[in-house]
């Protein structure tokens, strides 16, 4: 189920990718830079040959080879180990989505569209390379987070299972148990006959 939820998802999010640079193609390629918000934020057209933010140029072939890894990682990590927390599942939609749009470009057109200029961030990147770096971030949250999360809940319900009255009680406290119930029944080891201190006992006269 959890599988399926995130396929989906990732799913979308490539279709909206693909999307975004469908515009590009039929647009902003034929016309020129399109400003959005005033200098903040424009739509170009560059058609880059490496990763993210235009890295690693001319490798297409090795990053696609790695976007199918990383698919099948977390494929795996979702089937063989279980993983199904929110946040981990968010991360995972956002990287194989952007994953898979970036690599529908690689495919078939040989280059990745990337469209989105940001005054304040120079390299020209997409939506795909957004939702990337975004999972990414999320994904090392996880593994910084998570692990210290179950390791404090395991002390927890370690803590929990453990009965105060189930406690074996230590020799000095059996002891002392065992005096204070001695002295509350009375019992002592004198016997009952034993006469006062200073007396003793006279022998009874015999007649003659």
């Amino acid at each position: 189920m959890a599988l399926a939820i995130v396929l989906t998802a990732a799913a979308a999010i490539a279709a909206l990718d693909q999307l975004f640079k469908y515009f590009i193609l039929e647009s902003v390629a034929q016309t020129g830079p399109v400003k959005v918000i005033g200098d903040l934020l424009s739509f170009v057209y560059v058609e880059n040959r490496g990763v993210a933010f235009g890295m690693f140029q001319n490798h297409i072939w090795v990053f696609a080879a790695l976007t199918i890894v990383l698919i099948g990682v977390f494929v795996w990590l979702i089937v063989s180990k279980k993983l199904t927390g929110k946040l981990f599942l968010v991360s995972a939609m956002l990287m194989i989505g952007g994953g898979l749009g970036n690599l529908i470009d690689r495919i078939f057109r040989g280059f990745v569209v990337d469209y989105l200029s940001l005054s304040f961030f120079p390299p020209v990147c997409n939506f795909a390379d957004y939702c990337i770096t975004l999972g990414a971030v999320m994904f090392v949250a996880v593994l910084l987070f998570q692990g210290g999360k179950k390791e404090k809940q395991s002390l927890a319900e370690g803590t929990e299972s453990v009965d105060p009255a189930e406690e074996e009680a230590s020799p000095a406290e059996l002891s002392a148990d065992e005096n204070v119930e001695s002295s509350a029944d009375g019992n002592t080891d004198e016997p009952k006959d034993k006469k006062p201190d200073g007396e003793t006992s006279l022998p009874k006269p015999t007649g003659s």
